[in-house]
């Protein structure tokens, strides 16, 4: 019986499969990736306590428009060519964000291999900060 209903049904549990896989696999990208999202709140705690390399990962124009205060700002193209100018900081925590919080899940991976231990992703980016009322800088 079991087999007779797999045999007619094949294409529903195909379905069934592929979309739970789907829904698994933002999880499994967070636990490959080695970082951690933070809120806004946890990020603002550990500013004003630890000190953490503030990262932003966005291009130049969208820096530009506004930024954390004391970011650092590498673009995520050009993060693995410039991994020198980073290396003094590897045994520091590092906060690290873009525009949304997706292209700092691959910068996460990317400071990984370059030696960091404790990364952070923002998460939302700086559109969730700045929808928290919090402060930034422009240039």
């Amino acid at each position: 019986m079991p087999v007779e209903f797999l045999q007619k049904n094949w294409p529903l549990i195909l379905a069934f499969v592929v979309s739970g896989a789907m829904l698994l696999w933002p999880l499994v990208k967070r636990r490959i990736s080695g970082s951690q999202e933070i809120s806004t709140f946890e990020a603002t705690r550990l500013m004003n306590t630890e000190n953490p390399l503030v990262l932003d990962v966005r291009e130049t124009q969208e820096y530009e428009g506004g930024h954390l205060p004391e970011a650092v700002h590498i673009p995520l193209s050009q993060l693995s060519a410039r991994g020198a100018d980073l290396a003094k900081h590897t045994g520091r925590t590092v906060i690290v964000y873009c525009d949304r919080g997706v292209r700092s899940t691959s910068a996460a991976a990317a400071l990984a291999k370059l030696g960091f231990t404790r990364v952070l992703g923002l998460r939302g980016g700086i559109q969730a900060w700045r929808e928290a009322g919090l402060p930034t800088r422009k240039g």
